[in-house]
């Protein structure tokens, strides 16, 4: 599946520093990951680290997926608001699907810590209303966040243009959000893992899933078989390709990184993610070596060619947007530009654990959504529980039982 346009920053700046065997060899383990992307690294690190004897598995380069294309704002937000989710699925539940993508960052920033060298940062998340009949709605999600202990600010029009240059009726400061290269954490991360004695393999398609009720069966069209007690699906968007039924749907975002711009320049925009109200909605963030990468246009294109001749096009328009909102800062050029698929949940929340299609010993790990990144850290610990035959508050919450 063909999950990106353009020329993704990441892979750019990185390269490919470290190659990955194929595989050739028959194999047995406790836990199967399919798919070497960032979800499946950080779900392969949650289960080596507890014991659990994990291979790795990925049909193309390790990282060169969606990973490579994502923007990596890591935030606790999710792109449906807390109202909205405490509405659908009560306030006990999205609050708790809220608070697990908190706590999500800190154990983000522990497993970069070891890692290292990934341009992991901490960064403040201000969100902004787009149009004035917004600021009523955003005001309510201000007060329900506050009633439930997290730590926002909300910033009054002329606060906001006062601290951040933006004209808008007002916006939520939040102080808990991260960034990070998130190609290259994925490939220092299961470089890490290999190196502590875990088998990971790139350029290894499966062509076949069998099941049974001790375990799962993988055969790759070169005749290898891998024997696992558990498999989990971490194929990002291709995942849905193992399901007959339609969980999310695709769309694709564009994005542009600049080259450097000068500190100054950049000002309150530092270490700060953005966005806002407006549906598909503009966002931005600053990179390690002062960058400015921006985001956004999303739209329903899920062809490969047609998305590939959106993508000049559609970073002009996004600097331009940019300009009209900051005009504070320096004309952006993007240096490179790249558009990648992702999918979106009718509730914005992912899917996490076996499908009825499938049985228990497949599972499923769809990070789906702009937070793909914290829904991945989270699951890796809510996939563990379910394997080691734990109860999880989240299980239910992430399954795909709640579609009946």
């Amino acid at each position: 599946m063909d999950l990106k346009s353009g020329y993704p920053w990441w892979a750019v700046r990185n390269g490919l520093p470290y190659a990955f065997a194929r595989l050739r060899q028959d194999l047995r383990c406790d836990v199967a990951v399919l798919g070497g992307g960032i979800s499946g690294a950080l779900i392969a690190d949650e289960l080596a680290a507890h014991g659990h004897e994990v291979a790795v598995i990925e049909q193309g380069e390790i990282g060169w997926g969606s990973t490579a294309a994502s923007t990596a704002l890591l935030q606790y937000e999710i792109d449906v608001h807390l109202t909205d989710l405490a509405r659908r699925h009560g306030e006990a539940a999205a609050v708790l699907a809220y608070r697990a993508c908190a706590e999500a960052i800190p154990r983000l920033a522990e497993v970069a810590g070891r890692v290292r060298d990934v341009d992991f940062g901490r960064a403040r998340s201000l969100y902004w209303a787009s149009k004035r009949r917004h600021r009523r709605v955003l005001e309510a999600e201000c007060r329900l966040r506050l009633r439930h202990g997290f730590e926002v600010e909300w910033l009054s029009a002329p606060a906001l243009r006062e601290r951040y240059g933006i004209h808008a009726p007002g916006a939520i400061l939040s102080r808990l959000g991260a960034r990070v290269d998130p190609y290259r954490l994925a490939r220092r991360l299961l470089a890490r893992l290999e190196r502590q004695g875990v088998a990971v393999f790139d350029g290894s398609p499966v062509e076949r899933i069998e099941t049974a009720a001790r375990g799962v069966v993988l055969r790759t069209p070169e005749g290898a078989t891998v024997r696992a007690r558990h498999l989990v699906l971490a194929t990002g968007y291709a995942g849905q390709q193992w399901l007959k039924q339609n969980v999310a749907r695709n769309r694709s975002s564009y994005a542009f990184v600049t080259d450097r711009i000068d500190k100054e320049a950049l000002g309150p925009l530092r270490d700060t993610l953005l966005w806002e109200t407006a549906r598909p909605y503009l966002y931005l963030r600053d990179t390690g070596d002062g960058r400015l990468l921006v985001g956004g246009e999303d739209d329903a294109v899920d062809i490969p060619a047609r998305r590939d001749a959106l993508v000049e096009r559609k970073a002009r328009t996004l600097a331009a947007r940019v300009a009209e909102r900051f005009p504070a800062l320096p004309p952006l050029r993007p240096a490179f530009a790249w558009a990648g698929t992702f999918a979106e949940t009718e509730d914005g929340l992912p899917f996490f654990g076996p499908h009825p299609q499938h049985g228990p010993r497949v599972h499923f790990a769809m990070a789906y959504g702009g937070n793909g990144i914290t829904y991945a850290m989270l699951g890796a610990g809510l996939l563990r529980a379910l394997i080691e035959r734990r109860r999880h508050p989240l299980a239910r919450l992430f399954s795909f039982s709640r579609l009946d």
